[in-house]
């Protein structure tokens, strides 16, 4: 008698910064979501695949529900949450350890109590004491009924086998989505993009606002390699110094990085040309947003 296939959506959730995206991506095995310590890192809704034996696991990375500020980007952001949450089978509630914040507090009416609830305690490496643990979990457990706890560490591997388990057993049975080797919904132009706006957030993010986004204007790409123009959206003339930097050397070293990452994704040489465009207030009005390709 043949095992039984089993597939779904499951859906990280979290405030900011709790490490949704770091999760994702180690569970997946590779980097598709961009990752920084910056607020605002995820912004679109990202398919992450992942087939293991008779299970096929589709991660959507969500952004980080925002509570502290509006503007037309932030409830772009929450709409991409709460409807992730209203399409999944499985949930997987992000916290990280030791800390509880109104940001984590917010996120419970939105959980769903029709569908399983995985809580996970990130970066438990960083407690100091594992007794604290237990008073921790109890707290937070107390005010949503949780299908099962997983403390793990993200950036270590600790029991992200024990978390795929708590939710493959959770998975509705169904035929697979997608090929057993695919990794992604997104197309790599996609993801490319994604990877230099990490290396801006990284390098500048506390200088530069919010308020620049990437575009990829072209993408060529065959066997011996591929040849792609990316093109950053900043909202004011003025942020365009600080996104070069003296020389021009901040530059050179988001296309040097992101360069790198997407040589790593195409397994192939890469040609990288990063240039700027000034779009004013096109991060608080809805139909650029939608432009630039936002949900």
């Amino acid at each position: 008698m043949s095992i039984p296939f089993h597939c779904g959506f499951i859906a990280v959730v979290g405030r900011p910064n709790v490490g949704k995206s770091t999760l994702a991506n180690a569970l997946i095995g590779t980097k598709l979501s961009i990752v920084s310590r910056k607020a605002q890192t995820t912004r679109h809704r990202i398919h992450g695949v992942l087939t293991r034996g008779q299970q096929q696991f589709v991660f959507v990375d969500t952004p980080g529900f925002q509570t502290r500020h509006g503007g037309a980007m932030n409830r772009m952001m929450n709409r991409v949450v709460t409807q992730a949450l209203a399409e999944v089978d499985v949930v997987v509630h992000v916290v990280e350890a030791g800390k509880w914040s109104s940001g984590d507090a917010q996120m419970l009416p939105l959980l769903p109590q029709n569908r399983p609830v995985i809580l996970v305690v990130n970066k438990v490496d960083a407690l100091k004491s594992k007794n604290d643990m237990f008073a921790y979990v109890s707290r937070i457990t107390a005010q949503f009924p949780y299908a099962a706890v997983v403390p793990v560490s993200a950036l270590r591997g600790v029991q992200l086998d024990i978390l795929l388990d708590e939710i493959g057993s959770r998975l509705p049975e169904g035929e697979a989505m997608f090929e057993a080797d695919t990794l992604t919904d997104r197309p790599m132009r996609f993801i490319a993009a994604e990877l230099i706006r990490e290396k801006i957030f990284r390098l500048v993010g506390d200088e530069l606002p919010y308020s620049c986004t990437v575009v990829i204007e072209q993408w060529e790409e065959n066997d011996t390699g591929a040849r792609i123009a990316a093109c950053v959206v900043i909202e004011r003339e003025g942020h365009r110094p600080i996104l070069l930097g003296a020389g021009g050397q901040h530059m050179k070293r988001i296309a040097t990085e992101a360069r790198q990452d997407i040589v790593k994704l195409l397994d192939k040489p890469v040609y990288l040309d990063v240039y700027i465009k000034v779009r004013k207030g096109w991060s608080d009005r809805e139909a650029a947003l939608r432009d630039l390709g936002y949900e």
